[in-house]
């Protein structure tokens, strides 16, 4: 059995021209970063019109284990250039944090994999700094303002904007600036990891070098002593912002093992965020492809219920035509209540008892109006009649199981599921169902999403966020989408409650407006922001030799 690593040395990898000429796009739309990463121009979609159906990737409540959600997407898409389509994954870019800790690479794995994964893992074409940059030039600016302007009216306890870093650093989280500023003031501050910055959200929801400026603009970055915002606009900071940020505007190729294309482009998390890639990714590919296999964050009750709820409705979205939710039998073990060391058993109880976690998913999806279909990523350890139980269990649920091996076979693991997908019609826009209108006031929204999402008998406001709410129905941020903010682990907001849970309610314990980005967060419980790194790090098992031969990385 080779490594991922091994797996990517050996395969052969074209030059990045190369796989640009598949897809019809011209020298003249790149910009190279070497021979193998190049950043497309946005003029490329002057002349072409969206025409690709889109399928969601989305999955069931994830595990400690991992589920493969990016190796079932790169593995569904090289199946379906396999079968004759043209197609193209989209997919958000590894943040460094998580790739030096617990998770190590993010670039699909075995041989259903992007590469070259080294460089997609670690600086890539330098996206992720430009956002780091961007994110602290406006956190100085803040700062300079009132530290040295007579006019300033801020006060250090309104300040809400503070830095970021990408990497995690549990030792940041809390801490206190100004010590070496004798003009300045002492003041409580702290960073987020990068992905979790608004600038990034920004950055993956702005449809053109405008609009990218337009919305880092209005970012709140602080109230005054009258108690209204401050905005970035009032720093005049977005210009030099998006000078910092024009770069990374543009999208990333590159390719899979098996020569196809994948656009890679910025990083969100998928819990105070959208969590998926850019529009502007998902823009230009469906200008350029027949299918594009765009993959969302976390499960169908984060990632996916945004992708159709917020980022389907703006300029260069568009609302799948199809949804794959991936699953695992080690992850209905899990949800069934297995314990870890018993996960490579057969356990039929506990896949049944785990069932009610994916029906959820899938029910889930299927109130969007779209086909939905589900891929078992398959392991060596599944019993055959494990297997069947989950089949005919989705059967009833007039679904469809369709068990893929991308890791072990690349795109040949998933070719029934690309011939299912290639015959989807396009989706009729007249059929969509969003869990809320935008027209709807903040209360009755985050009331959909509990109910109809989580399954949740009702909404818990804390007071002081009772009278926050209420303050903004009556403003110009009513009609902003909603961007839950809550654990990934469980559908429900308690992590510790697996499969499907019944009779709880949803508690709302804060909300944010990121007005830049454009929607407003509601916070259900204590969302890491900033991760800390585990025991033992992923990056003690990372080696480099004389040669520059990295290992340990994936």
């Amino acid at each position: 059995m080779f490594s991922d690593i091994e797996i990517a040395n050996s395969a052969s990898i074209y030059p990045i021209e190369r796989i640009a000429n598949k897809l019809g796009i011209q020298s003249e739309y790149l910009e190279y970063f070497g021979k193998y990463k190049a950043k497309l121009s946005l003029d490329i979609r002057k002349h072409r019109e969206p025409k690709a159906k889109v399928v969601l990737i989305t999955a069931m409540t994830p595990t400690p284990y991992g589920e493969g959600k990016t190796t079932v997407s790169i593995g569904l898409n090289d199946a379906l250039n396999k079968i004759g389509f043209k197609s193209i994954v989209t997919l958000r870019e590894p943040s460094l944090g998580p790739v030096f800790g617990v998770k190590g690479g993010a670039a699909g794995g075995g041989y259903s994999q992007v590469i070259p994964m080294e460089d997609i893992n670690l600086h890539f074409t330098g996206d992720l700094h430009a956002v780091t940059s961007a994110h602290n030039l406006l956190a100085a600016l803040i700062d300079n303002n009132y530290s040295t302007s007579d006019k300033s009216c801020m006060l250090p306890g309104g300040i809400i904007w503070n830095r970021v870093l990408d990497m995690n650093d549990r030792a940041l989280r809390n801490v206190i600036i100004g010590l070496g500023d004798k003009g300045g003031q002492i003041r409580e501050s702290g960073f987020q990891i990068t992905a979790a910055s608004e600038v990034m959200a920004i950055l993956g929801l702005s449809y053109d070098l405008e609009d990218l400026k337009e919305r880092l603009s209005n970012i709140i970055v602080a109230v005054d002593k009258s108690g209204d915002y401050i905005y970035a606009k009032d720093l005049n900071a977005q210009d030099a912002m998006t000078i910092l940020l024009k770069q990374a505007l543009m999208p990333n190729l590159v390719q899979s093992l098996e020569g196809n294309a994948a656009i890679i482009h910025t990083g969100p998390f998928a819990n105070i965020a959208h969590g998926t890639n850019s529009i502007i990714a998902l823009d230009i590919a469906r200008r350029l492809a027949d299918f594009v296999v765009i993959e969302a964050g976390f499960g169908s009750d984060l990632g996916a219920e945004k992708f159709f709820d917020l980022v389907s409705r703006q300029k260069g979205g568009a609302y799948p035509d199809a949804v794959v939710i991936v699953a695992t039998i080690r992850a209905l073990k899990h949800h069934g209540g297995c314990k870890k060391k018993e996960l490579k058993q057969k356990n039929i109880n506990m896949v049944k008892k785990g069932l009610p976690n994916l029906i959820k998913h899938i029910d889930n999806m299927k109130s969007f109006n779209r086909p939905v279909f589900v891929a078992l990523n398959t392991f060596e350890t599944d019993d055959p009649e494990e297997i069947s139980i989950v089949s005919e269990a989705i059967k009833e649920l007039d679904s469809e199981l369709f068990p893929v091996k991308v890791w072990q076979n690349g795109g040949d693991g998933a070719i029934k599921l690309a011939e299912k997908i290639s015959n989807i019609p396009f989706g009729d826009l007249s059929t969509r169902n969003f869990v809320y209108e935008l027209g709807d006031d903040i209360f009755t929204k985050i009331e959909k999403i509990s109910k109809r999402i989580y399954g949740a008998s009702g909404v818990v406001f804390q007071r002081k966020v009772k009278r926050k709410i209420a303050s903004l129905n009556d403003g110009i941020f009513r009609n902003l989408p909603i961007c839950m903010a809550k654990t990934q682990s469980s559908i429900s907001d308690d992590s510790n409650l697996r499969g499907r849970p019944t009779d709880f309610e949803i508690e709302v314990k804060d909300i944010r407006i990121n007005s830049g980005a454009g929607f407003i967060v509601v916070y259900t419980g204590d969302v890491m922001t900033m991760p800390g790194l585990p025991k033992i790090p992923a990056s003690e098992n990372m080696k480099i030799d004389k040669n520059g031969i990295v290992s340990g990385l994936f």
